[in-house]
């Protein structure tokens, strides 16, 4: 009789334990939602393609000047930023003569550094890579092979934004 008490107090406690995992994504396995940030924050995610928002400090706060706003208003909320990320990209050879302007119709300032860059790497117009990224549906790796399908578009898309996400990291650490 011992034993079927505790058995019964085995079973129900791991059915309880498997209801809570249960609820979680992927069968309880990462942390649940709205806990902790992000393993990849810190990306041109934050202000970029891939994005899953701005880091909380301690207090919950952001820490970071790049989040989830347009690139024009943090570009003129943060001079500072502007300065310094048209400094950056000055260091890889992309003149920029009002960052916010050209960077305006993007919905994040990582998207908008990373085709420069593509367009700078690849020796491409700027003009046509940002119109087909904007179309619908577009994205950086599908506007690179639709202006020149002889490019290894994932490639160069990873590069410029690898490139992105150290220019913006500059920058934050300047302003």
């Amino acid at each position: 009789m011992r034993y079927v008490g505790r058995a019964m107090l085995f079973a129900g406690v791991m059915c309880f334990a498997t209801l809570g995992f249960a609820q979680r994504p992927a069968g309880g396995m990462g942390r649940p939602s709205g806990v902790g940030a992000p393993s990849n924050v810190g990306r041109p995610s934050d202000v970029g393609p891939s994005g899953t928002g701005p880091s909380a400090n301690a207090n919950g706060h952001s820490s970071s000047a790049v989040g989830a706003k347009s690139p024009t208003t943090l570009l003129s909320d943060n001079k500072n930023l502007n300065t310094a990320l048209t400094n950056a990209l000055a260091k890889s050879g992309i003149t920029v003569s009002d960052l916010q302007s050209t960077c305006s119709p993007f919905k994040n300032l990582g998207q908008c550094i990373a085709a420069l860059h593509v367009s700078k790497n690849l020796g491409i117009s700027f003009d046509e890579l940002r119109d087909k990224m904007l179309a619908p549906k577009g994205s950086l790796g599908k506007a690179i092979q639709q202006v020149d399908p002889n490019v290894k578009a994932k490639a160069e898309s990873k590069k410029a934004n690898k490139q992105a996400n150290q220019d913006i990291k500059e920058a934050q650490s300047e302003s």
